[in-house]
């Protein structure tokens, strides 16, 4: 008899970011972010930043620059996909604060609605759901 399989449930990306205090300034006044963790308190290299059940690492480095997927190659410009069960409601709230769109919402051509959020480094967030 084969034994239970064990359970995951989310998935933490981990951004280089140039400035983690304007990272989490973006995440939390833009996308309705919260601050999880911060290290140290005053001047943070290190932050957790989450909504729900997402979660980002982000973390400063002044030797080491971001490199969101798209500068290493066009066709691949996302750093993170966000399943979002009504991105329609979620691109309002999203606008109504001011969050830049990348995209807008939009039906895609690979099945998915939704729409892209770039943030201050160049990070692309496709917050969305299969079509159907």
């Amino acid at each position: 008899m084969d034994s239970p399989r064990a359970k995951t449930s989310a998935i933490s990306p981990f951004f280089i970011v140039s400035d983690v205090d304007r990272t989490i300034a973006f995440y939390c006044d833009k996308l309705g972010f919260e601050t999880r963790f911060r290290e140290p308190e005053d001047a943070p290299f290190f932050a957790i930043i989450g909504r729900e059940g997402v979660q980002i690492f982000v973390k400063s480095d002044k030797d080491v620059a971001p490199l969101p997927n798209h500068k290493r190659h066009p066709f691949m410009r996302w750093d993170a996909f966000v399943y979002a069960p009504d991105p329609d409601v979620l691109a309002a709230e999203f606008a109504g604060d001011g969050a830049p769109f990348g995209q807008p919402l939009q039906d895609t051509h690979d099945g998915l609605r939704g729409f892209e959020v770039t943030d201050p480094d160049g990070y692309v967030l496709f917050f969305g759901r299969p079509r159907g």
